[in-house]
């Protein structure tokens, strides 16, 4: 008990219709990286809202160093010394980095005005001790992500945090920004923090984390110390079952040539892209972040206009204007973020899966609701997806069943071309597995995939080809046999 910082003993929680924490136990020490891993919808994001005060116990108990605590809402946490940094930021793009540290606790004069210049000299103090070359009254939106994430740290260090919840806090971050994270963490340990630390990324876990817990449908699975473990037993834990064929892929040759990408440009960010898409193939992007895969891909699906430079469907020249226009032509995108670009997150899982194919189900003026419930349930079964109903609000749903939610809308208008944007990020093992499931099956069945991916391994075990892309160009295209993450990264960062 010495040297526990927390301790949460036989923590339930129920929503409507579902059963989401049964008994869970969790403990972190001081100055410990306890990371906390399961499937999506597993329930760690709820067990971690409970403990900062967001969502409300049921049944169960909390205990600070020792003591037993009631934590009713997020000012009890921070009471507390507990931090939340949550993996959507929830930071005020148009306040500076001051007012964001300060947020809800601004400085005071005596006159009970807001001590502006108090603030952004307290906060200055804080980024040099992270040696972060920002400025406090800098505007937040002019930060980059990885920077913006550091802020979130840095305001859960300001509250003299002891206990800080990380969830997925590398997901939009480059190798370099996830390094510089680590070290911080490691600084943050050194001083008796404690860090829980969702991802599901299981490299990370290995490099950070002392220990990891694993919870399974809202069940505790078990405790194991990070270096006494391996991938496949954490996989085994996750997910009730050896999961030997991870990436589900079978390699057939490609057909005919379905779309070319010929001369195309865009002022500022793209500069003579050209490549081909052949049928049956799963042709992967690779490149580090701001390299121009997804301004590509937007232009490709009319989300964008283009300069120059024409695009070929099926051996026609097409003139895509809007996302109708490529819909016409058989393209169909799943986007990076589903919940900015892609879902909405407050209509039901039958909605978002058949928005764009409600024409189906209208006749004169009659909507055949049994048609459409019929067509989601079969989505529903066929890529796993886990709802109490069709019904449920997309936004109640965890990451992974909401990807198969968007991933299901974009298949049921049966697409020739499948431009997938990151299709796993932020998903679990499981939950990968499935959707590389559903691209093989797919390739197999004659549809062409292009994959933006930021994780090397997916790139290497699922594409036919990859094209990597550096400042908005094209700087190597290669074939299976010459994979290696070692050339890719080479291209990725600009070399010949």
């Amino acid at each position: 008990m010495n040297n526990k910082l927390l301790e949460m003993k036989n923590v339930n929680k129920r929503f409507p219709g579902v059963y989401a924490l049964k008994g869970i136990d969790f403990n972190l020490e001081a100055g410990e990286v306890h990371a906390l891993l399961g499937e999506n919808g597993a329930g760690k994001s709820t067990l971690m809202k409970i403990l900062s005060g967001i969502y409300e116990i049921d049944e169960g108990e909390i205990f600070i160093n020792g003591e037993k605590r009631v934590i009713e809402d997020v000012k009890d946490a921070h009471k507390n010394g507990i931090s939340i940094i949550h993996q959507d930021l929830v930071l005020v793009p148009y306040m500076t980095v001051a007012e964001n540290i300060y947020l809800g606790r601004e400085i005071l004069t005596k006159t009970g005005l807001v001590d502006r210049k108090a603030m952004v000299e307290k906060s200055q103090v804080l980024l040099d001790e992270f040696e972060l070359d920002i400025k406090a009254e800098n505007q937040l939106n002019s930060l980059t992500v990885a920077q913006q994430q550091m802020i979130e740290i840095i305001k859960a260090v300001s509250f003299e945090s002891k206990i800080i919840v990380m969830d997925e806090p590398t997901s939009s971050l480059t190798e370099k920004e996830v390094e510089f994270l680590f070290k911080t963490i490691n600084n943050l340990r050194n001083q008796g923090v404690g860090i829980v630390y969702i991802s599901h990324r299981l490299d990370e876990i290995f490099e950070i984390s002392d220990r990891v817990t694993v919870i399974r449908d809202g069940e505790y699975v078990g405790t194991v110390r990070t270096k006494e473990t391996n991938v496949d037993e954490l996989i085994s834990m996750m997910v009730g079952r050896e999961l030997k064929n991870y990436y589900i892929r079978d390699f057939n040759e490609s057909g005919e040539t379905v779309m070319s990408v010929c001369g195309l440009s865009k002022k500022g960010k793209l500069h003579n892209i050209n490549f081909e898409l052949k049928r049956g193939e799963i042709l992967g992007f690779s490149g580090l972040v701001g390299a121009g895969r997804t301004d590509l891909m937007k232009c490709i699906f009319g989300i964008d206009n283009y300069n120059e430079g024409k695009i070929i469907v099926e051996g026609k020249e097409v003139n895509i204007k809007n996302p109708n226009d490529a819909l016409n032509y058989n393209i169909a995108y799943v986007p990076e973020d589903r919940k900015e670009e892609g879902l909405f997150l407050i209509e039901s899982v039958r909605f978002n899966m058949t928005i764009k194919i409600l024409k189906e189900f209208i006749s004169r003026f009659k909507v055949n609701s049994k048609y459409e419930e019929d067509i989601s349930s079969e989505f529903i079964e066929s890529l796993s997806i886990k709802t109490p109903s069709l019904e449920q609000a997309v936004n109640n749903l965890s990451g992974g069943n909401q990807q198969k939610v968007l991933i299901a809308r974009w298949l049921l208008t049966k697409p020739k071309i499948l431009i997938l944007d990151e299709p796993t990020r932020g998903v679990d093992v499981g939950a990968k597995s499935e959707i590389y499931s559903i691209m093989n099956e797919l390739v197999n069945s004659g549809v062409s995939i292009i994959m933006i991916s930021s994780e090397l391994p997916e790139i290497i075990n699922m594409s036919d080809r990859v094209v990597i892309m550096h400042n908005g160009r094209i700087q190597k295209i290669l074939d299976k046999e010459d994979f290696t993450q070692e050339k890719i990264m080479h291209y990725a960062t600009g070399g010949n």
